[in-house]
């Protein structure tokens, strides 16, 4: 049988994806509307103009906003730069007007990816990094997501059973033994993990859970015009005789997965009564994928991290 998700699952909560432009953002964004919640969509990148991501690309919060609202859900776009108290602390305070409360916070923020660099960049010694490159990253990794929580957690323990996802690359058992392409991206990403660990300490007495949670190797928007494909046709991607010259995808792309995967994995565990049973646990969406049944987009279960 095809996996469905229910369109009833989260009907009446309220999320916030915090950085949903593209990528797993959009990715949370979307199944969560799957699921019939209500989710602000922030980010830099806004057909309102200046104060855009990194990246210069063309995708916008609005855009993420209709596309939770086309899947069943309430889209609600809002410009956040999350570097910036004051305007986390202004979403904060329209939220708490609008709903009173949140009920799943996905910190998602990240806008580093062209300061990692490509696989040639992998591998330099702090020494020769450009300096204020991994400082940026920190700021854009860290410090955005301790913003986030620090304005948005107060509206999540308002009621019990509220759940923060930390969105990371790799977990935490797989980061403690692997070096992650340079001193500061694998510093972010082993400190996120730990981020879940410590903020769902302080959220125990509060009935509320959080969780470090990873996807595998992603088909974002980004990774997808890497390789010259869509996520229609991204398995032209493997073929090794590629007529537009574009680059081959390794093999093991074969079990990449697209951003909705992950985002059905925030959704599963928002939608889970039990949920408290993943506190401080840092897991992947394939993990979840065999706990909760769900499929990615094609129906398939991809898990990039046993490739690994």
């Amino acid at each position: 049988m095809v996996w469905l998700p229910d369109p009833e699952a989260l009907r009446g909560k309220v999320a916030v994806v915090a950085g949903a432009t593209r990528g797993a953002g959009r990715g949370f964004a979307a199944a969560l509307g799957e699921a019939g919640a209500t989710v602000y969509c922030t980010g830099r990148s806004s057909v309102k103009g200046p104060g855009g991501s990194d990246y210069d690309r063309p995708e916008t919060i609005e855009e993420t906003a209709e596309l939770v609202t086309r899947l069943g859900g309430t889209g609600i776009a809002v410009q956040v730069d999350h570097l910036d108290s004051d305007q986390v602390h202004h979403l904060a305070e329209r939220i708490r007007g609008e709903h009173g409360c949140i009920d799943v916070l996905i910190n998602d923020i990240w806008g580093a990816e062209r300061l990692k660099g490509g696989p040639a960049d992998w591998n330099t010694p702090i020494w020769q990094h450009r300096l204020d490159d991994g400082l940026r990253i920190l700021r854009l990794g860290l410090d955005t997501h301790l913003i986030t929580s620090h304005h948005l957690l107060p509206l999540l323990i308002e009621e019990p059973g509220g759940l923060l996802v930390e969105v990371t690359d790799g977990t935490r058992e797989f980061n403690a033994s692997s070096y992650r392409i340079s001193v500061f991206y694998d510093l972010v990403k082993t400190a996120v993990n730990r981020l879940a660990f410590s903020q769902g300490h302080e959220l125990r007495p509060f009935g509320a859970t959080a969780v470090a949670l990873t996807p595998g190797w992603l088909r974002s928007e980004m990774m997808l015009d890497n390789f010259g494909v869509r996520e229609e046709n991204w398995r032209e991607a493997l073929n090794p005789h590629r007529d537009d010259g574009s680059p081959t995808a390794p093999a093991g792309f074969a079990q990449s997965e697209s951003p909705r995967y992950v985002g059905r994995a925030a959704a599963a565990l928002a939608a889970d009564p039990e949920r408290h049973r993943w506190n401080q646990q840092s897991v992947s969406s394939a993990q979840l994928a065999g706990e909760y049944g769900f499929t990615d987009i094609d129906g398939s279960r991809p898990d990039s991290w046993q490739a690994v």
